[in-house]
């Protein structure tokens, strides 16, 4: 699937310049923003789920992922309101829900930071330049753990292991483009609509 989607460089210097513009969305927004499925800037738990089935998860994964980023999130971004037990997430208030042990291409604002999205192949690509394989990604996540930082190797974990199942090519890679795509919040759409093309082919 990667072959369609724009080249790492490309996406990076446009990237650099997204940050945050005016009323625009922040990066990290824009990741979250395809799990809003009405545009209403939040994002409920049935929305989470449908999300996750449009880019080809099964019922069980979709129904557990809706459940562990929501209640997890939830609180985190709808700072001074009482907690609902909707669990709904605010989109603009994303980057408050930025867990620990993380990779750090998105900053404390959810923005982008192209050093280190560099960095994670500069470190661990060690089989293709370009790529991760199962091994590289697990030493990365490895890396990236904070001492006794326990909810924030589960959600590093997960996110990775969920991307790598869905985008891994038939050689076992994770391309530096697909994983571009995901931090521009392109990749999501692009799944979404090779499902639904393939539908329509059967």
């Amino acid at each position: 699937m990667g072959s369609s989607l724009p080249d790492s460089k490309t996406c990076a210097n446009s990237i650099q310049h997204q940050g945050v513009d005016g009323k625009d969305q922040n990066v990290l927004q824009k990741h979250v923003n395809f799990f809003d499925r009405d545009k209403d800037g939040v994002v409920y738990p049935w929305e989470t789920f449908q999300g996750f089935r449009e880019i080809g998860c099964g019922v069980l994964l979709s129904s557990l992922a809706s459940v562990f980023i929501n209640v997890g999130l939830s609180a985190k971004t709808r700072p001074g309101k009482f907690p609902s037990l909707l669990f709904p997430i605010e989109v603009k208030n994303i980057q408050k829900a930025k867990h620990g042990s993380d990779s750090g291409v998105y900053d404390t604002e959810g923005r982008f930071v192209p050093a280190k999205f560099e960095e994670i192949f500069g470190k661990h690509a060690r089989t293709n330049a370009n790529a991760l394989t199962s091994d590289e990604l697990m030493t990365m996540l490895k890396s990236n753990r904070v001492p006794k930082d326990y909810a924030g190797w589960i959600a590093s974990y997960s996110e990775w292991k969920i991307l790598y199942m869905l985008c891994k090519d038939k050689n076992g890679l994770l391309h530096k483009d697909t994983i571009q795509a995901v931090y521009d919040g392109t990749l999501f759409e692009h799944m979404a609509m090779e499902k639904a093309l393939a539908g329509k082919k059967v």
